[in-house]
């Protein structure tokens, strides 16, 4: 199935969910995005880039590196940092990094409302239908 195709059904599944994207963090590029609403391209562009600060920014790398140091771990082990649930005043926004490729994520935003459990289940599993389609 086709990116698009995937975050569509995402948009679907995900209760109350307002978007979906898929971003490259190293080349800070949304790859795929589906959205109730249209947005300006650079609203679109500092998502990706926000993404990608998220769990590739400069303080986040050095606490990974930290955690691996405490626990004598040489060199990279992976990262600590997988998802991230952001609560803003009327949204809710889910960032999940790929287990098969740690340099893309999916941005899944709900409305407030929605059920932050059936949310987080629906985009795991919204996730791994995404990996496959990249």
């Amino acid at each position: 199935m086709s990116l698009d195709k995937v975050l569509g059904a995402a948009q679907a599944e995900i209760p109350e969910c307002v978007a979906a994207g898929y971003v490259d963090m190293v080349s800070g590029l949304l790859l795929g995005i589906r959205t109730v609403d249209s947005h300006p391209s650079e609203v679109l562009d500092l998502v990706a880039a926000a993404t990608g600060d998220l769990f590739q920014g400069r303080n986040v790398v050095e606490i990974e590196k930290l955690f691996d140091r405490s626990r004598g771990i040489e060199g990279r082990a992976g990262h600590y940092f997988n998802e991230i649930v952001v609560f803003s005043t009327n949204l809710l926004h889910i960032f999940i990094r790929s287990r098969k490729n740690p340099d893309h994520a999916a941005v899944f935003v709900t409305r407030a409302s929605a059920n932050i459990g059936m949310v987080l289940v629906r985009s795991r599993a919204s996730m791994a239908a995404a990996e496959a389609a990249v």
